[in-house]
C-alpha cells in the first residue's frame, strides 16, 4: 500500500502542502479567520453579490416555498419550479435556446465532456485550461491533444496532423490562474476551418466581461453556430452556487439523457435556485459593479507598476503576482498575511512547476483605499526585499 504518512511528508517539504483556512463568517472583502479580521483578496466573488442582502432575502423566501432539499435527482422529483425558470433565465441572459443546470463546474464540465468527447474523438485543449476540462476528457475516454496556451496556429497543425474523425477543442474563455482571456473569435475560425465542435467554459468571464455581463464570446461577437457549447458557473460574478450549460435544444436533450454528472447526482437545493435568480438579476443590472471593477483593477495596475512589480497582462479581475518558487510564495503569502491581508498561495499543480503565485483577485465591493492598502503593504514589503527575495529573475 502507499505511504500516505511519507507522501504527506514530501508534500510539505516541497513546499505544496494545502492548508484549509476556516472563514469565520460571511464571505466579503473583509473576512473574519483566527478571530481576527483581514482584508482579502483572493474570492472570486467578482460583483459582490455573494452575500447581498437581496439575495440572502430571496433565499430566505425560497425556504419558506421549498424547503432546505430537493430530495431527489432531476430525473426523478427533484426538478422544482425554481430550477426551470433558472434555467429559462439563464439561457435568455446568454441568448441560447436552452441551459441545463448543473451541481458544480466541474460536474458539468465532466458530464458535457464525457457525453461529446468519448471514446474515438480527438479532445483539442489549452494547456492552461482548468483541470475540470482536462478531467472530463482523460475520464470520458477520448484522446486528448494539448496545445500551447493560446497559440492558435499550433492548435490548426494539431487538428491538420489528426486523423479524420470526430474532434471537440475546449477552452477556458478567462484562463483562471493568469486571467488572460481565450482568443475565442480566432479559435472559432479555426474549429469551422476543421469542423470541430468548440466548447468554452466562461467561469470567469460571464458577470464580469462583455455587452451586459455576458462574458468572452458576447465581448467577440460569437453566436451559437460559431461555439456551441458554452458552460457557466453560479459561484464566482453570480455569488450563489453550481453551473450550468447552455447551447440547443438537441444538445441540451442529449446532456438530460446522457450525462450521468447530471442523472446521477441529486439536484442543488430549490431555494439556492431562487436566490440565484435574484443574483442573476442584480448581475444583468450590474455595468456600475463592472466598471468599478475595472476601475479598480487599473489603479491596482498603475501602482503595481510604479512599485516595479511584474504582472502578466491581464484586464480581468484576477491579477496573478508570478513568483516561481513554491516555498517562497508560501513565504510572501504570510508576510501579507501578518499585515492583515489574505491572498492565498497558489502552487503546482495547480499551475505549471516553477510558475507559483500570488493570485490576487478583486471586487466591485472593494474600495479604492483597500486597493490602496494592498499597495501599501506590497510596496513595504518591496522596500524590505522580502518580494525581490522570493521572485525568481525568470520573472522579475
Amino acid at each position: 500500500m502507499k505511504d500516505l504518512s511519507a507522501a504527506l511528508g514530501e508534500r510539505k517539504a516541497r513546499g505544496l502542502y494545502r492548508d484549509r483556512q476556516v472563514i469565520e463568517g460571511p464571505q466579503g472583502v473583509n473576512v473574519r479567520m483566527d478571530g481576527r479580521e483581514f482584508l482579502s483578496f483572493c474570492s472570486n466573488d467578482y460583483l459582490g453579490l455573494a452575500n447581498h442582502p437581496e439575495v440572502a432575502t430571496a433565499f430566505r423566501a425560497g425556504l419558506e416555498t421549498y424547503g432546505t432539499g430537493s430530495g431527489a435527482a432531476h430525473l426523478i422529483s427533484g426538478h422544482s419550479s425554481a430550477h426551470h425558470v433558472l434555467e429559462e433565465e439563464l439561457a435568455d441572459f446568454v441568448q441560447r435556446p436552452r441551459a441545463l443546470l448543473f451541481s458544480t463546474g466541474y460536474m458539468a464540465n465532466l458530464g458535457v465532456l464525457a457525453v461529446l468527447g468519448g471514446r474515438g474523438v480527438r479532445v483539442f485543449e489549452d494547456r492552461s485550461n482548468h483541470a475540470s476540462l482536462l478531467d472530463g476528457a482523460r475520464l470520458g475516454g477520448a484522446r486528448l491533444v494539448r496545445y500551447r496556451h493560446n497559440d492558435t496556429a499550433d492548435l490548426a497543425q494539431r487538428l491538420q496532423a489528426s486523423p479524420a474523425g470526430e474532434h471537440l477543442i475546449a477552452t477556458d474563455g478567462v484562463f483562471s490562474m493568469d486571467g488572460d482571456l481565450a482568443p475565442v473569435a480566432e479559435l472559432a475560425g479555426v474549429a469551422a476551418r476543421h469542423a470541430a465542435w468548440l466548447m468554452v467554459d466562461d467561469a470567469h468571464g460571464l458577470g464580469v466581461i462583455g455587452p451586459g455581463g455576458r462574458g468572452t464570446l458576447a465581448q467577440a461577437g460569437l453566436n451559437m453556430t460559431q461555439v456551441p457549447v458554452l458552460m457557466g458557473t453560479l459561484g464566482k460574478a453570480c455569488g450563489t452556487f453550481g453551473a450550468f450549460v447552455a447551447g440547443s435544444d438537441e444538445l441540451i436533450e442529449t446532456l438530460i439523457q446522457e450525462a450521468r454528472t447530471y442523472i446521477y447526482t441529486t439536484a442543488p437545493p430549490p431555494a439556492l435556485a431562487q436566490a440565484t435568480r435574484t443574483a442573476l438579476r442584480l448581475l444583468r443590472e450590474g455595468d456600475g459593479r463592472r466598471e468599478r471593477l475595472r476601475v479598480l483593477v487599473q489603479r491596482f495596475r498603475r501602482g503595481a507598476a510604479q512599485l516595479g512589480l511584474h504582472l502578466p497582462e491581464s484586464q480581468t479581475p484576477i491579477q496573478p503576482l508570478i513568483i516561481g518558487d513554491a516555498g517562497a510564495t508560501l513565504r510572501l503569502s504570510a508576510a501579507l498575511r501578518e499585515r492583515g491581508i489574505l491572498i492565498s498561495a497558489i502552487r503546482p499543480p495547480t499551475v505549471p512547476p516553477g510558475s507559483a503565485r500570488l493570485r490576487i483577485t478583486f471586487s466591485a465591493a472593494h474600495s479604492e483605499d483597500q486597493v490602496d492598502c494592498l499597495l501599501d503593504a506590497l510596496d513595504r514589503l518591496n522596500a524590505a526585499g522580502i518580494i525581490m527575495e522570493c521572485v525568481t529573475d525568470e520573472f522579475a
